[in-house]
This record gives structure tokens, C-alpha cells and sequence, in this order.
């Protein structure tokens, strides 16, 4: 029910993904006439793959925060999440309010042990053909050394448990070198050194914008206000590209041309943001998506399930946070409630 659209998008781009994912069940939590219409109007009512959860409620994309969690306990969203807290569900994903998702994921599933804060965890393209995962995309926008410490940690585990392989980590900032930055920056560096030393984590430095789309490193990481404008800035800079690239006979040919590398830089194919940290998995998928989008979003839900992303957190984060009780833990003594 949620995103720009609601189900006129949700559910083609539902459908869409059991093409490419047969043996996959879906539940489709909402509105149930609403929903069972649309599902007629794809002559997909009595698919097998597919049943209704009903909802008696909508969290709207401007609802507050205190409304969608304490006034709305039978949201769509919230129906969702509980699903996943109960086991009926691997995974959950959402196109509605980030705030709101955010909020009811944390207090519907907990956080994990030793996890402050989760953090919304996306990928970006690069020149290397790999995937740049990066976070936190918006859902802490004041963060301290630990917090971002804490994201380092969530994004090496959830890059290696979807690519298989040990990753570096950046550290966002703005020059390379280990005297640029504000003070949390810093000390965060310095905290992520430490893990580097003990072999706990593959610290590559610093690293600046330009090295998200050269691949530099796997994984990024920087507070949610550097990485929501940063995610936004791409996102207008896809489009604008896009919208250039129709203006003219001679630019249209020259996009057909090349249309195969321009499909790097379709933020759509990009889209399904993890919430890291959690008791449980939620995937975050933009608001504005269309079906094709959306599609995409599931698809990285599922691949989250297929390859144990959950377990595998919560194993190697369980192992890689430093304890607050511990006076010799990076990070012990800047941790605050």
C-alpha cells in the first residue's frame, strides 16, 4: 500500500518478480478489495504464488512518526513487519514512509546485540562492474565515532554474505589524507585503523565522493545526512542525463548506441535498501519506484533470504562489536546511551 503508488505499482512489480522467481511466495499485506482488484486487473487473483494479509490500515507517506507507530497498529506496514517477527516471513519490503518503517521495524523486532542504531544500506554502481555498498542512506543523520564504527561492521558482514568475498571499507570524507575531516570522522578512522591492525576489518582510508563510482572500495560508509544527499544528487544526475540524452535526433541516436553502458547508470536497477541491524530482515525500496523498480527491490529482499543475510549478521556482529563493557574495546569509552 505504500510508495507514491500503492498497489498499481507494488503489485506488477510483485508479478514481475515471480516471472524471474517462480518457486518464490509472496504476501501481499493491505487493503484486501484493493489489492484483490488489482490482482484482477493483471488476471492474477487466484495466482498460486500469491495470498492476501489484510490490513485495516495505511501509514501514509506523510504520516508523523508517533501517528504511524502508536495510532496505526494495524497498518499495512506494521501487519508486514510482524509477519517477520513471527517467522511467516523471510523478509520484508516496503515502499512507504522511511521514518515510519524505520520506527516500527525497531520496535516490532529489536535491534541486535550490541547495535545502537540500524542503518539503511544501498548499492551504487562503479567502473569496476561491481556493486559499491553504501551506508547509512538516511536514517541517522547525527551520528558519533561508535555509530559509524557500528556501520562499517554491518556493511562488511552484509557484503560478504551477498558477495562472498572479504571487502575494503571508505570512509567518506572530504580529502584522503588523515588529518581532513570534522572530529567524528577522526575518530572514526581511527577506530576502524584499530580493527584494520587487529585484523578484524579491511580499512582502506579515507575516501571521497568520486570514489564511490570508481570502485575503489566495497563498501562506504558515512552518516545519513552526507549519504541521503549523496544518494539524492545521483539519483537527479541519472535522470538529468537521461532527459538530455532525448533532446535531440542526433543525442537519441547516440543513447541507442550506447544504450548498454547508460543502463549503469538507471537508478531504477539500483533500488532495495537493507535496514541493517535488526532482528530481522526489512528491505526499504523508494517511495517514487515504478513496477520495474520495485521488482528490483524484491529481488535483493530475496537473494537477502536465499543467502541467510539475517543469520550471518547477527553471527559475525555478535563477533565483530566491540562490548561497551569492555574498557579495552575500540569505541568503549565515546559510546553514549
Amino acid at each position: 500500500m505504500g510508495g507514491d503508488h500503492g498497489p498499481s505499482v507494488t503489485i506488477p512489480g510483485a508479478l514481475a518478480f515471480l516471472k524471474q522467481q517462480p518457486q518464490a511466495q509472496l504476501i501481499l499485506v493491505g487493503l484486501e478489495d484493493q489489492v484483490r482488484a488489482e490482482l484482477k486487473k493483471h488476471h492474477a487473483d487466484k495466482h498460486p504464488n500469491l495470498r492476501i494479509k489484510h490490513a485495516t490500515e495505511v501509514v501514509a507517506m506523510d504520516d508523523p512518526i508517533e501517528v504511524a507507530l502508536r495510532r496505526k497498529k494495524d497498518s499495512s506496514m506494521r501487519v508486514a513487519i510482524e509477519l517477520v517477527k513471527e517467522g511467516q516471513a523471510d523478509v520484508c519490503v516496503s515502499a512507504g514512509n522511511t521514518g515510519a518503517l524505520m520506527a516500527i521495524s525497531r520496535y516490532v523486532l529489536k535491534t541486535l546485540a550490541d547495535v545502537d542504531r540500524p542503518a539503511i544500506c544501498s548499492i551504487m554502481p562503479n567502473q569496476k562492474g561491481s556493486p559499491t555498498y553504501m551506508l547509512d542512506l538516511g536514517a541517522n543523520v547525527d551520528c558519533e565515532p561508535h555509530h559509524l564504527h557500528q556501520f562499517a561492521i554491518m556493511g562488511a558482514v552484509l557484503f560478504q554474505a551477498m558477495e562472498q568475498r572479504r571487502p575494503s571499507i571508505g570512509l567518506l570524507n572530504v580529502g584522503t589524507e588523515e588529518i581532513k575531516g570534522n572530529e567524528v570522522v577522526k575518530a572514526t578512522a581511527a577506530l576502524l585503523r584499530a580493527d584494520h591492525e587487529r585484523g578484524v576489518l579491511n580499512f582502506h582510508g579515507n575516501v571521497e565522493g568520486n570514489d564511490i563510482f570508481k570502485g575503489t572500495v566495497d563498501v562506504i560508509v558515512c552518516d545519513g545526512f552526507v549519504g541521503n544527499v549523496t544518494l539524492k544528487a545521483v539519483e537527479g544526475l541519472s535522470r538529468f542525463v537521461k532527459a538530455t540524452l532525448m533532446e535531440t535526433t542526433m543525442s537519441k541516436l547516440g543513447a541507442l548506441l550506447a544504450r548498454k553502458s547508460l543502463k549503469k547508470l538507471n537508478p531504477e536497477s539500483y533500488n532495495g535498501a537493507g535496514l541493517l541491524g535488526l532482528k530481522g530482515l526489512v528491505f526499504k525500496s523508494h517511495g517514487g519506484a515504478n513496477a520495474f523498480a520495485f521488482d528490483w527491490a524484491i529481488r535483493r529482499a530475496y537473494n537477502a533470504a536465499q543467502y541467510n543475510v539475517q543469520e550471518q549478521l547477527s553471527a559475525m556482529i555478535s563477533e565483530l562489536m566491540p562490548q561497551a563493557s569492555d574498557p579495552q574495546a575500540p569505541g568503549a569509552t565515546t559510546q553514549q546511551g
